[in-house]
């Protein structure tokens, strides 16, 4: 009981519709009895007048009540239901009984008007009159029978209540969950968007008590994307500034290089120009994720998966060449996909930096693409060591570098490849290119579609 009211508390639809049930099931009670007693009032009325009707019949047409035993009995008759009339007070101590067709022992001293009389073990309803004639008479029928027929005729009455009301609560409760229909839409469509899909929530058809809510919503969302917006022009702001002294640093570096020094001078040179080298590495990856975070337009064409690829290979060959890994396609398939080409390029650039990156000498790096059901399925393969399964969701966190990683790296690849992702719907899966050994990554990204979208979307 406690676990019901905790729900109903929490829930409006809940409450609502427990209130609305629990209404009309009250109101259909009353009006159940009500309607239940008044028919049955007006059966009982119905059979008095029964009873008055044959009794002007006998005054009117001037009929007087046979002789007990003389009238007419019919073999097939029901007993409870027959009327029975008699002069008042001929019943005698040897009369038949009454189902035989004998009279009702009734006294003599009744008065004119109706009676309910207890005659053995049943009970009579008795109209007494005296005619024109000055002849008293009585009118009797069984009040079992008369109380049958009433009942009978009052739950007629009362049945369209009880089929009626469980349909009208499954009414109430189908429209109490459509009237809060539009506010589990709002919340799945909320809750579905990608952490970049800040657009107004459109509540031109919410409900006028809902609305208030989408509206601190879209507000609140607007607030959000100002944000981030101003958060990424900070990021591309400093990594332009940063960019000119590094530069200079780099510029300088060289130009110290070409002099003479002793051994220790030029080891230290050497390590001054690898992480000026790494920290240029890492404003331009600053600067892509800032591009990655930043919303494009609809491609107007279709961009070939094989050209892109020869196009990162023409730029990545020499980092490759230096450590002798075999890299190149496999196979001779292509796929045209509609993605921006420069966030196609930032994907497949970045996973086939690392892949170089973490190979080790003399390893193999391979790409492949392929097409089913509509979707293009991109995939970047090496045999380095892979990256442990619990270690998978953090990969794709800014900064995140893999434990015992001796590469030089900014760690923000992935980051970058997950970011576009999101924002062009593709899906990333990462695996062991050779899942018996557990060595090995094999990125798979699949493209939403390789039709072209439709327009205004």
């Amino acid at each position: 009981m406690d676990g019901f009211k905790t729900r109903l508390n929490a829930s409006v639809q809940l409450k609502l519709s427990f209130t609305l049930s629990l209404a009309i099931l009250v109101v259909a009670i009353v009006a159940g009895v009500f309607s239940f007693l008044s028919a049955l009032d007006e059966a009982h009325e119905l059979q008095d007048e029964v009873l008055r009707q044959v009794a002007h019949l006998m005054d009117r047409q001037h009929l007087s009540p046979p002789a007990p035993g003389i009238g007419p009995r019919l073999k097939d008759a029901d007993e409870e239901a027959r009327v029975i009339v008699q002069r008042l007070g001929e019943a005698g101590p040897s009369t038949a009984g009454v189902d035989a067709g004998g009279m009702l022992p009734l006294p003599a001293t009744l008065s004119d008007g109706l009676h309910t009389l207890e005659v053995g073990s049943e009970t009579f309803r008795v109209l007494v009159k005296t005619t024109a004639a000055g002849e008293r008479i009585a009118v009797a029928q069984e009040s079992g029978f008369r109380n049958e027929i009433a009942r009978d005729g009052a739950l007629r009455t009362v049945m369209p209540f009880l089929i009626l009301v469980p349909v009208l609560l499954l009414i109430v409760a189908d429209l109490v969950r459509k009237m809060f229909r539009p506010i589990a839409a709002l919340s799945r469509e909320i809750d579905q968007r990608a952490e970049q899909e800040l657009h107004p929530v459109d509540d031109r058809h919410l409900p006028a008590e809902v609305r208030p809510f989408a509206v601190a919503i879209n507000r609140l969302l607007t607030r959000v994307g100002q944000s981030m917006d101003a958060q990424r022009r900070f990021v591309a702001d400093a990594a332009h500034e940063l960019r000119s002294p590094l530069t200079a640093l780099s510029l300088q570096a060289e130009r110290l290089a070409a002099a003479e020094m002793s051994v220790l001078a030029r080891e230290r040179l050497t390590a001054l120009s690898q992480g000026i080298e790494r920290g240029r590495s890492l404003l331009d990856q600053l600067l892509t994720l800032a591009k990655a975070q930043s919303a494009t337009g609809v491609p107007q064409s279709p961009v070939s998966v094989q050209d892109i690829y020869r196009r990162v290979l023409e730029d990545l060959m020499p980092l490759a060449e230096a450590k002798h890994i075999d890299i190149g396609v496999e196979g001779t398939q292509n796929a045209e996909v509609w993605v921006s080409e420069p966030d196609l390029i930032a994907v497949v650039r970045n996973l086939v930096d690392n892949a170089i990156r973490y190979t080790p000498e003399g390893g193999q790096v391979d790409l492949s693409v392929n097409v089913s059901g509509g979707k293009a399925r991109l995939r970047i393969q090496d045999n380095g060591p892979g990256i442990p399964l619990d270690e998978r969701d953090r990969v794709f966190d800014p900064f995140y570098r893999t434990l015992g990683s001796e590469q030089i790296g900014s760690g923000l690849g992935l980051s970058i490849v997950q970011t576009i992702a999101h924002r062009i719907g593709a899906e990333i899966r990462l695996d062991f290119s050779d899942l018996a050994r557990q060595t090995g990554l094999s990125v798979t990204v699949r493209l939403p579609s390789v039709e072209p979208p439709a327009r205004g979307s």
